[in-house]
Order: structure tokens, then C-alpha cells, then sequence
């Protein structure tokens, strides 16, 4: 499955169109390479998310061609979600 579709179907992203511009923008990577809107995502991949300041790593435990918003967690499992520090020169 395209990456851009498995994040709106795993609703890690609201809307498909905010997933392929991410991938776009070099925001998404799958096992540490950064991933086109059309790049494959397989189970077992581990996914990055750079949503600005917000990093959500998580990994693949399923996919589907659709799921309801109940079970939509049931297809990633995270493995880290963490905000990136900013760096104030302002000091």
C-alpha cells in the first residue's frame, strides 16, 4: 500500500492530502530513508513522523484497504512520540 493512503486509512494523518504533501516535503520516512507519496509501506516498516516540532515513530503491524476509526490503531503500534528541543541563541 502507498504510504500516503496507509497513513489516512491508519489515521495517522487526518486527510491523504496533507500525507503526500509531507512526503513532499521530505517530512516522512520509512525505515530511515525518506519516502515518496508513492513509496510502498509494508508490515514490520517503522515509520517516521516530522509533523514541525512533533517526531512520531511508529511501526507497521497491519494493513488494510480500509478500517473504521476504532480499530485504525490496531495497524501501528508507537514507539516513540517526543517533541525536538529548540535551540534559543536568544539567551
Amino acid at each position: 500500500m502507498r504510504i500516503d493512503k496507509y497513513l489516512k486509512v491508519s489515521r495517522l494523518i487526518k486527510r491523504r492530502e496533507i500525507a503526500k504533501r509531507l512526503c513532499d516535503d521530505g517530512d516522512i520516512k520509512i525505515n530511515g530513508k525518506v519516502a515518496k507519496a508513492a513509496t510502498e509501506v509494508e508490515e514490520g516498516d517503522t515509520l517516521e513522523l516530522m509533523l514541525g516540532r512533533r517526531i512520531i515513530v511508529a511501526k507497521v503491524k497491519a494493513i488494510r484497504p480500509f478500517t473504521n476509526k476504532e480499530n485504525a490503531a490496531e495497524l501501528y503500534e508507537i514507539v516513540s512520540d517526543s517533541n525536538q528541543e529548540r535551540n534559543s541563541d536568544d539567551d
